[in-house]
């Protein structure tokens, strides 16, 4: 089964080689794409240059920063089109461990999103200051209080979303660009009446780079909670009874910390002349099969 794993990019070319090599230790089987709002440090580029020495990896390049919310709406695009099963959304500055990849794999097979969750048993922020951790946990309270969300981690963008998901949502109708864009889809995806499940993650701040957070992110998320509200009251539709399906998983066993697995010669670095290379091995990669969606228990 074909997944995809979504990467927005802007000026992460010190992250993006190693990520990508983690990725590949620990779900080798899957493609990414890379989605790169024309990054002047030559992330685009660096993608392209990957892509010719191994296939599973690809880029859409952007004219500039349009937002976080049209790039994934993007590679979700590109996902339907090719044909994928899921499709990840993932950062990539390492706040996203790939270690939990398998994890994600294995919850999607009983759901039709799943969610990397800091929120709930065996999930956490490590390294946050407090009032980060102020900010982020207040943010969540207010989104799934105001919009009557049972996810624990709604602003959480550590995700795996069936494709058929995808196909029944309107994605040219999403309006939220930045951090809000996380929210509207755990929304959307609730009220049509998906099955969403919660795997808790680790997640920690980016080991490179600098923090693509704003006000404007903050105040975008704050007024969309608020107007999505507000026409629910206004259309009536707050007094219908929606049953959400919602499940919170229990931390999973993590596998074995993987190190540039399967990787192909252009995610290893230079080989030095004359080094002697280790035949490749013919024993047979695990792959994660996703069954068709299951039938919702509404």
């Amino acid at each position: 089964m074909k997944t995809l794993i979504i990467i927005p990019t802007y000026n992460e070319a010190e992250n993006l080689p190693s990520l990508i090599r983690g990725i590949f230790a620990y779900v080798p089987e899957t493609d990414v794409l890379v989605v790169d709002d024309h990054s002047p440090d030559g992330t685009g580029q660096l993608v392209e240059e990957m892509s010719k020495l191994d296939g599973r990896i690809h880029c859409i390049h952007r004219p500039g920063k349009l937002g976080l919310g049209t790039a994934y709406i993007a590679g979700f695009k590109y996902a339907i089109a090719h044909k994928y099963d899921a499709a990840f959304e993932m950062d990539a500055d390492f706040s996203h461990d790939p270690q939990h990849l398998p994890a994600f794999l294995s919850a999607i097979k009983d759901a039709d999103l799943v969610i990397g969750s800091r929120y709930i048993p065996g999930g956490g922020t490590p390294n946050w200051s407090l009032m980060r951790r102020l900010i982020s946990s207040s943010g969540n309270i207010f989104a799934r209080t105001v919009l009557r969300l049972p996810v624990r981690d709604c602003t959480g963008g550590f995700r795996c979303y069936r494709c058929q998901v995808l196909e029944a949502i309107d994605l040219d109708t999403v309006q939220s660009r930045g951090y809000a864009f996380q929210v509207e889809m755990t929304y959307r995806v609730l009220n049509k009446g998906f099955i969403v499940v919660e795997t808790p993650i680790t997640f920690v701040d980016r080991r490179l780079g600098q923090s693509k957070m704003s006000r404007s992110i903050v105040l975008e998320a704050f007024t969309y909670v608020l107007s999505t509200r507000l026409n629910s009251l206004l259309s009536g539709r707050s007094r219908a009874k929606i049953s959400y399906v919602h499940r919170i998983l229990p931390p999973p066993p993590l596998p074995q910390r993987l190190e540039d697995q399967q990787l192909s010669p252009s995610m290893q670095g230079e080989v030095k002349p004359g080094a002697e290379q280790e035949e490749p091995s013919n024993q047979k990669k695990a792959t994660f099969a996703i069954p068709p969606r299951p039938t919702r228990r509404l």
